[in-house]
Order: structure tokens, then C-alpha cells, then sequence
């Protein structure tokens, strides 16, 4: 497994999580053994937006025992009560219980991520504030049930909103090729606006972990994709962990086999995992501009075209450690040779070549 830092807690964070929608569709045996299996594979976080409330039953029975080794992302917003589906309120009465009966079930005393749940429009976000649901979140962090905060949302706008509160250390969000391609029945914002949201939390420390990294399903099968071709999963996810700000996808499984196809994702090949397929279908306002995908690679001087490329959007977004992580590349910009080879291969008509130079220019007048 590998592990990315969220830089706002200090906290390791396994590069695949864990979605918990489709696991109440197993067996409760199915299930136990298959969130066994996550977490001795190295999987340290999980979602706990789930479709069932048997669900935490199956949480509690698997991982109470190696409670201080994993990560809970809970929602507060998320209704659940015994033998019920997944519902959403704001209503903060209902939202205490349904807390409190879900730390009952997952068999634990306190929560790693207590997230304002799935607010898309700004009306959603002045509720939570003034009807004392948020307040009650915070008041559970100074007490350390809650460790850290976070919210999901799907819409840009509503993110931008709440990070101007700067008070969340994650951020849930739908990532997948589908979405950012205004594919997709939550392809909210343009892909620029949503890169930008990516670029936000990365320059802020803030950790994007990433829900419908496949769209519902769409991306991988052939009829659904908006491509003409399905995707694989291992696509879907390098794609999502290529942006800005990610430190976990968080696939949904329905059971071993399907926590098996997941974990594949370590061992694939580059071209297993090459997701430039995409490009026929690139939007108008990221045509030639660079999505970090390395399918440039490799340069013939050795240079790191996608993490240039990536340190130099994020330098200009605003973050101060892309300026440094830049510095201590191997090779930087102005190391390029403008042989052409990185031009003649992307997917998404970038000018590489004029690109370093620019790149190059940059950051020589950066202190």
C-alpha cells in the first residue's frame, strides 16, 4: 500500500480507501471477512456514508479490535437507524441520535472525521451554520470525539464557500473523468472551475478524498461511457489520484473479489493504468493544458514532465510548498532539451515544449 500525508493533521492516509455503499449488498459474513481483508492489506481509511445501516454492524465486528490503526470519515447528515436506509436531514435533533447510535454500532468512542454531509446548494451551507448543526460538530472537536473536519459536497461553488471558513482538513468529493468532462449527473462546474477546487485544497493543505471515482459505474462499462469505451478501474482511479489535493479514492465494493480487482491497482503496469483515452472528448477549456497524466513519458533529457507541470499550477494557485517541492526536483524546467518527443505524445495537444520554457521563466523570478 502506499500513503499520502494530509498535511493539515499529520496523518498518513492510504492511497486506496474504502466506500461503503455497495458493502451491505454481501452477506454479513461476505462482509466482515472482506473489511478483514482491507485492512491487512494496508487500507487505513473508510467511508462511512453507506446505503444500509446494517452496514456499521459489519464495521463494528471487523475493525474494533484495530480501531487505533484505520480511519472513519463520518457524516453528520447522514441518517441511520437500525434496520433502515440512508437518509439526509439537517434537523439537528435526529442528527445527535443517529450520531450516537452509530458510534454505538461501529463499536468506538470517538470519530477520525466528522463531515458536513453532501451540502450542494449555499442554502444547505447557511442552515448548517445558523440551525446549530455545525456548531454541535465543533463543540465535539473541542470535546475529542471528533478528531478533525471535513464535509462533502458536489458542488464547486458550495466547496469554495466552506473553504473560505477555513475550517475543514478534508474534503469529500466526485472525482472521475466523466464528471470533469461535464459527463455525469453530478458534473457540476466546468473542468476548469473544478480543477481550480483541486488546486484550492492542495495549495491550502486541505485533503480531497474522492467519492464515484468510477461515476456510478458509467466510466467501466461501454454502453454508459461518454468516451465510446469503457474504462477500467485502475484507469478511473490513477486518474483521480493524478489531481491536485488527493490523498485516497474510496471505490465502493460489494466483497473480496471486488476488494481483489481494486487492489490490482498496486501492481498495474503504467500503460495498465494510462487513462489517455479520455482526450478525445477533452472540453474546450482544457484543451492543451496539461492533466499530469504522464503519458509524455519518458522524457530522453529525464525530466518529470507531469510534476513540473503540476508544481508550476499549483506555485501560481498560491502554494508555497510547490515552490520548494519544484526546487528539489532532480531536474527543472529549464533542463529541457525541446526535442519534441513530449509534444508528439500527449493525448490533450499541450505544447510541452513551450511549456518548459514558460515553466523555466517562472520560476527563476520565484523567490
Amino acid at each position: 500500500m502506499e500513503y499520502r500525508i494530509n498535511r493539515r493533521t499529520g496523518e498518513a492516509i492510504s492511497i486506496i480507501g474504502l466506500g461503503s455503499g455497495s458493502l451491505p449488498l454481501s452477506s454479513e459474513e461476505e462482509g466482515v471477512a472482506t473489511l478483514e481483508m482491507a485492512c491487512a492489506q494496508g487500507i487505513n481509511y473508510y467511508d462511512l456514508a453507506t446505503s444500509e445501516s446494517r452496514c456499521f454492524r459489519l464495521f463494528g465486528t471487523a475493525l474494533a479490535g484495530v480501531r487505533s490503526k484505520i480511519r472513519y470519515q463520518l457524516h453528520f447528515g447522514a441518517m441511520y437507524a437500525p434496520d433502515k436506509s440512508y437518509a439526509w436531514s439537517l434537523n439537528l435533533d435526529r442528527i445527535k441520535r443517529s450520531v450516537a447510535w452509530q458510534l454505538e454500532e461501529l463499536k468506538t468512542d470517538y470519530i477520525d472525521y466528522g463531515f458536513i454531509h453532501c451540502l450542494d446548494e449555499e442554502k444547505d451551507w447557511t442552515t448548517y451554520r445558523t440551525n446549530g448543526v455545525l456548531e454541535y460538530l465543533e463543540s465535539l472537536k473541542s470535546q475529542g470525539v471528533v478528531h478533525h473536519l471535513g464535509f462533502s459536497t458536489h458542488t464547486p461553488a458550495v466547496a469554495h464557500q466552506i473553504l473560505d471558513a477555513d475550517l475543514a482538513d478534508m474534503m469529500m468529493f466526485s472525482i472521475n473523468a466523466g464528471y470533469d468532462y461535464q459527463h455525469g449527473e453530478f458534473a457540476h462546474g466546468s473542468a476548469s472551475e473544478r480543477m481550480a477546487l483541486y488546486q484550492r485544497c492542495e495549495a491550502m493543505g486541505v485533503g480531497i478524498s474522492v467519492m464515484k471515482p468510477f461515476s456510478g459505474g458509467q466510466l467501466v462499462q461501454e454502453k454508459t461511457s461518454p468516451f465510446g469505451r469503457a474504462l477500467t478501474s485502475w484507469q478511473c482511479m490513477q486518474y483521480a489520484l493524478d489531481k491536485p489535493g488527493v490523498l485516497t479514492v474510496l471505490p465502493g465494493v460489494r466483497n473480496r473479489q471486488d476488494l481483489e480487482n481494486v487492489l490490482g491497482y498496486l501492481d498495474a503496469s503504467p500503460e495498465e493504468r494510462d487513462y489517455s483515452a479520455i482526450s478525445t472528448l477533452t472540453p474546450g477549456d482544457m484543451e492543451g493544458r496539461c492533466v499530469y497524466c504522464n503519458h509524455c513519458q519518458p522524457c530522453p533529457a529525464g525530466l518529470d514532465v507531469g510534476l513540473i507541470n503540476k508544481y508550476y499550477d499549483l506555485a501560481r494557485a498560491g502554494d508555497d510548498l510547490a515552490v520548494d517541492h519544484y526546487r528539489h526536483l532532480a531536474l527543472h524546467a529549464d533542463a529541457c532539451t525541446q526535442c519534441g518527443h513530449c509534444n508528439h505524445r500527449c493525448p490533450f495537444h499541450v505544447d510541452q515544449m513551450a511549456r518548459m520554457k514558460e515553466v523555466a521563466a517562472y520560476f527563476a523570478t520565484t523567490n
